[in-house]
């Protein structure tokens, strides 16, 4: 028995549970791109109408994030991820009937399911504080965020196919169902408490917001977030579009094109993880691995996206996005698990911080994106400025990020 915990140890099983709650976040709040087709073809919605639908999701993930890192750091991640998850899973499945009662209900339906889904990070953060060994946070936290790659690769073909052949309320019913059934499986399989060494009995403390706010370490990983959502956030919005305008694919084919990059970022990203934690037992200080993987993050992105306005062809084009993407991923070996080096026992509330500056870009960006190809007929200028973005970024991360203990 004791040889078979040492090879499956408990925090295993946390942080895989954890990234199926990351992987339905992600199906869950993607599934509206595409059944949006079939719903505006039934409904008659103009592209404004549209566009509202995809778009008020991230209104109420925005607006109870900050509070999910508090709630997570007071109550513990498992009964907030779990609340979560029955809250915005109901939601799912509640989308059908709102859509057919009226349009008001349906942009309430998705306020509400990001409200639910604003838990999902602040709340993984506290359980990985819990129950992950420091030594091995980087690559915890590398896989747990990176599922969301697979989460939205798995999501628009699988959401197409049913609603392809059974119609589209059914992904709403079938992936609410699925989030229920992890919800199950979250409470059976879990404890409460802590899988590692459990802070002072000053853990309950209240939580420092005038040293968080006049910290430049926790800005400078507010600052990477945002920088990083940028890119991630319009890549994700507009990538098949790209590959169908610039080089002609069929929509079958941009989306094929579309999965690889974030094929790629998954790989990455867990190669990161990997790498900073090896690093870290090797003695290298938190402050030089954080900094090192963000500079090949951010560096390695605007180098790549500066080159993919030349592509000649949809190949190099595939390939320079998968390098861009891939580069990126590192951001999930720095700034993500970064919060745990300067503030453990408030790493969730730094995360629910960041998070609600870093979800502007799925609302600006995207909307940036669209008017700059609207006025230049190309998407070189939106490649030019998240390259921008992400050097900058990189910049302020490098001057004011640090991995030392800030907080205590």
């Amino acid at each position: 028995m004791t040889n078979h915990r040492a090879r499956w140890p408990a925090y295993y099983t946390v942080v895989l549970l954890l990234c199926a709650a990351t992987f339905i976040s992600y199906i869950d709040r993607t599934n509206i791109s595409v059944g949006a087709i079939a719903m505006r073809a039934q409904f008659g919605w103009t592209e404004t109408q549209k566009g509202l639908v995809l778009s008020s999701f991230f209104i109420g993930y925005m607006v109870l994030m900050l509070a999910s890192g508090a709630l997570a750091n007071r109550y513990g991640g498992k009964i907030v991820l779990g609340i979560a998850v029955v809250w915005w899973s109901l939601f799912t499945a509640l989308t059908p009937p709102a859509a057919l009662f009226s349009l008001s209900a349906l942009v309430g339906t998705r306020i509400a399911l990001g409200l639910g889904e604003a838990a999902v990070f602040p709340a993984a953060i506290n359980m990985v504080g819990r129950w992950v060994p420091p030594l091995h946070r980087s690559r915890a936290v590398a896989l747990i965020t990176s599922t969301i790659y697979l989460g939205t690769v798995f999501s628009l073909p699988a959401t197409g196919w049913l609603v392809h052949t059974f119609g589209w309320p059914v992904p709403f019913y079938a992936f609410g169902a699925l989030g229920i059934l992890w919800v199950i499986m979250w409470f059976a399989g879990v404890r409460g408490g802590y899988g590692v060494e459990p802070p002072d009995a000053t853990a309950h403390a209240a939580i420092p917001w005038g040293k968080l706010v006049r910290s430049s370490p926790v800005w400078a990983i507010v600052v990477a977030h945002f920088c990083n959502n940028w890119s991630l956030y319009v890549l994700l919005a507009w990538l098949p579009s790209y590959f169908k305008a610039t080089f002609n694919v069929s929509i079958a084919n941009a989306g094929l094109f579309s999965a690889a990059p974030w094929l790629t970022s998954f790989l990455m990203a867990n190669v990161a993880g990997h790498w900073a934690d090896y690093l870290l037992r090797a003695g290298r200080s938190p402050t030089f691995v954080r900094k090192l993987m963000q500079t090949i993050a951010f560096g390695g992105t605007a180098i790549f996206l500066l080159q993919i306005p030349g592509a000649g062809s949809v190949t190099t084009g595939a390939v320079l996005m998968c390098c861009a993407t891939g580069s990126l991923a590192f951001s999930l070996a720095g700034f993500a698990p970064n919060p745990f080096d300067i503030a453990p026992r408030f790493a969730d509330v730094i995360w629910g911080i960041s998070n609600t500056f870093a979800t502007l870009p799925g609302i600006l960006g995207v909307l940036i994106t669209g008017w700059l190809v609207d006025r230049t007929g190309s998407y070189s200028a939106p490649f030019y400025l998240m390259a921008g973005v992400a050097l900058l970024g990189a910049i302020i991360y490098l001057a004011f990020a640090s991995g030392e203990r800030q907080i205590d």
